[in-house]
């Protein structure tokens, strides 16, 4: 090491056998206007498992609680929250950033959906445009004094989950599975990126984990049996909810009216938030 050494390795041209690696922070900023206590990102390694319904019922969860929420719709081009909560208006902006849309409960959302002339207009967008979309969605909306926000991931592991990890302060991710047995290595690659991330997993949450039969009040695994324990042990995670087959969450979503649908299925995982 050199006498004028400042340990700036950073802008150092010297090979020297005391160099430090410096990490790149590719963190951002929320808006300057904007207060948010709590980042929860909700993740799951493929589609089609019901992400965007846990992120919709456990804003409504906690906003129950008396918590302010709000819910970043960070799947660009498969957006559906706007149509759990029923939102028609779109988002609007003046010069000093852009505004989310409230829900009939109070819940702030921001969504490509409420920036489209038509929610069915598709997004034909390269990953790095989508990721940068993201990015300001976090860094342009004004988001006033929340206390969870819950961001909507799309599936997998690519260019947008790596986005929110490195440029947003997540404080947890609680993985969303099903139970079909393909689906343990699929959430293995989700914990392990965050892991690799640094990001701490709160815990699992299995959906269309069984269905019950009105007619002789027993529980069938349509999907076969759960593997979500033998995951949840490998991982060293813990089960936070099992939510059922049931038609009436899917016509709520359908009509728009998830906020006043009742079940009691994530009580436990509003509580393990409520003590991060």
């Amino acid at each position: 090491m050199s006498e004028q050494c400042n340990q700036s390795c950073e802008s150092c041209q010297a090979n020297c056998a005391d160099r430090k690696e410096q990490k790149t922070d590719f963190s951002e900023k929320p808006h300057e206007m904007s207060s948010i206590k709590k980042v929860i990102g909700i993740v799951s390694g493929k589609g089609g498992v019901g992400k965007s319904l846990v992120t919709s019922m456990l804003a409504v969860a906690m906003n129950r609680l008396n918590y302010r929420t709000a819910i970043l719709d960070a799947d660009i081009t498969g957006p559906s929250i706007p149509k759990a909560f029923g939102l028609k208006e779109k988002a609007t902006a003046n010069e000093l950033g852009l505004f989310p849309v409230k829900t009939k409960t109070g819940i702030d959302i921001m969504s490509i959906n409420l920036l489209l002339e038509k929610d069915t207009d598709p997004v034909v967008w390269r990953g790095p445009i989508i990721a940068g979309t993201v990015k300001q969605f976090w860094t342009d909306v004004i988001w006033n004094d929340i206390d969870y926000m819950f961001i909507d991931m799309p599936p997998g592991t690519g260019d947008v989950p790596l986005t929110v990890f490195q440029s947003i302060k997540v404080d947890g991710i609680i993985v969303v599975t099903s139970p079909q047995e393909l689906v343990s290595m699929i959430v293995s690659k989700a914990v392990k990126m965050a892991e690799m991330m640094d990001i701490p997993i709160i815990g699992l949450v299995e959906n269309m984990s069984y269905f019950k039969c009105p007619d002789n009040d027993k529980e069938y695994q349509i999907f076969g049996d759960s593997h979500i324990e033998e995951i949840a042990e490998n991982h060293n995670l813990k089960v936070l909810a099992r939510l059922p087959i049931d038609p009436k969450i899917s016509a709520a979503c359908d009509k728009g009216m998830i906020e006043l649908f009742e079940g009691t299925w994530l009580d436990s995982t509003a509580q393990a938030l409520e003590q991060l």
